[in-house]
């Protein structure tokens, strides 16, 4: 899989791509696009006209969700719970009490960014930004992101 090489210059989070140009540039039918964002598994940037923007860091990480699906055989409830499983309470340094009262900590099935109850840390934190999220758009290497965590 051919990853969008980054430019110290080049802004990789301003959202500046439609859903017609981050199609072909990483080569992901647009209805899939939108099945991916459907299901979760990627957060557009939304615009008042509810039209949907993305940034350079997307297009690399539908890439990896792609290959998931298409090289690995997951489906989407297997990205999703595989996802959920990051353990984003631990890479935050949350306190007990914080992770218990979050639905992220509670859930298997859904990844941080989806949960509804979230704690003090992450509550007022934007998930496109969070390095939970992030973390696929650069790589997919899950076991070394949880080592990284303890």
């Amino acid at each position: 899989m051919q990853e969008i090489k980054k430019e110290k210059d080049v802004d990789t989070v301003r959202p500046v791509l439609t859903l017609g140009i981050i199609s072909q540039l990483s080569g992901i039918p647009a209805h899939s696009i939108r099945q991916y964002i459907e299901k979760g598994l990627i957060i557009p940037f939304k615009q008042d006209s509810k039209r949907h923007l993305f940034c350079l860091n997307d297009v690399n990480r539908l890439k990896h969700i792609h290959s998931l699906i298409h090289d690995k055989g997951l489906n989407f409830a297997g990205i999703r719970s595989l996802l959920a499983m990051v353990p984003c309470w631990k890479i935050h340094d949350c306190s007990e009490q914080d992770a218990e009262q979050c639905d992220a900590y509670n859930s298997n099935s859904t990844p941080c960014w989806e949960a509804s109850k979230k704690g003090r840390i992450c509550k007022n934190e934007e998930c496109r930004e969070c390095e939970v999220y992030t973390f696929l758009s650069h790589s997919m290497d899950f076991k070394s992101m949880i080592r990284g965590s303890r």
